[in-house]
């Protein structure tokens, strides 16, 4: 294997290295290495920090390039690459390389074979992790199902391996817009790939109230297209008072003038709504600039056209914020 990775990388470098790699988690996997281990090797192949979080079976650790373990609490960034521990389960292995479009072949080989090694060091050390919420969609409904009799819906978490008992134990409803239901750990990332609404963190008799606030937040959530810009994922905690927007607008609602204009507006150009997005969900114009990647001069032209369009300034306070609830209403009307 070691020849053969030093004629690909005389050939391809990328090539190489991916062998490379597969051999050296094949020889951990021999000696049956342990999970610090395998993270540490993924962590001095990538040259970044990488970490490892199976909320099911309480394993956190991280480990920095240089080989030392250095644990963290912080929730990790959407943008490094990652890897799940079972095919569609939810990302479980980081590798903190941030800026990148996306996982390099290397990275995408470390990910892929040091997750399967983790995966077998788990099921051997700790045993198979519990079925996920998502597997077992009647039980799920069961669980947010409002309707449903207290003692109906704590059978139905048990059975899904939800902790009923424990004060301290905190679970998220998520509502995703192409999907079922599911259920979260409180910290665990949300399993999306689209549009979803989060929940609060409540105990899991509280369910049925994080799903309701769930299902809100996700007419407040963007698929993050040029006509839809805004986040894919939006939680209820942190929409605030503005979460109450969504019982003014509803189904066959005549669109309030500011929508209006705003449509108008986006008719007449296809980085319209881009722009007035960046006006008016970041700190500064110059941030506003570097959001939609123009340069400053080019953005103080585009919003003279804008204000035509619109019919109000959005460089005061006052206009930025009739904007954001102009984007927001519209941004309703289109999840109704």
């Amino acid at each position: 294997m070691k020849e053969l990775a030093g004629r690909l990388a005389a050939v391809d470098p990328d090539a190489g290295a991916a062998v490379a790699v597969i051999a050296y988690f094949d020889r951990l996997a021999e000696t049956r290495a342990g999970l610090e281990a395998l993270v540490r090797g993924a962590a001095v192949l990538a040259g970044c920090p990488a970490r490892l979080v199976d909320e099911e079976r309480r394993v956190r650790l991280r480990v920095e390039p240089d080989g030392r373990r250095k644990d963290s609490g912080g929730a990790p960034d959407p943008g490094w690459p990652c890897a799940p521990l079972v095919p569609g389960g939810p990302p479980a292995l980081w590798l903190e390389r941030a800026g990148s479009e996306g996982p390099s072949v290397v990275d995408a080989v470390i990910l892929e074979r040091a997750s399967a090694a983790v995966r077998s060091v788990l099921d051997r050390t700790r045993g198979r992790a519990p079925a996920s919420p998502v597997d077992d969609p009647a039980l799920v409904e069961t669980v947010l199902d409002a309707g449903a009799p207290l003692s109906a819906r704590l059978h139905a978490a048990r059975r899904l391996g939800l902790d009923t008992g424990g004060p301290s134990v905190r679970v998220r409803a998520v509502a995703v817009a192409d999907g079922p239901p599911r259920i979260v750990a409180d910290g665990q990332p949300v399993p999306s790939a689209g549009r979803a609404g989060v929940g609060p963190a409540v105990a899991v008799a509280d369910l049925p109230r994080s799903w309701a606030a769930a299902r809100n937040a996700l007419r407040f959530a963007s698929d993050g297209r040029t006509q839809e810009p805004g986040p894919a994922v939006v939680h209820a905690d942190e929409l605030g008072g503005v979460a109450l927007l969504a019982g003014l607008v509803v189904p066959g609602a005549e669109p309030a003038p500011d929508v209006r204009a705003v449509e108008a507006a986006a008719a007449d150009a296809p980085w319209m709504l881009r722009t007035l997005h960046a006006i008016a969900s970041t700190a500064s114009l110059r941030a506003a600039a570097a959001e939609v990647s123009v340069h400053h001069s080019t953005l103080q032209d585009r919003l003279t056209h804008a204000e035509h369009l619109l019919g109000w300034s959005v460089r005061t306070p006052q206009g930025r914020f009739r904007l954001q609830l102009a984007l927001t209403m519209r941004q309703l009307m289109r999840n109704q």
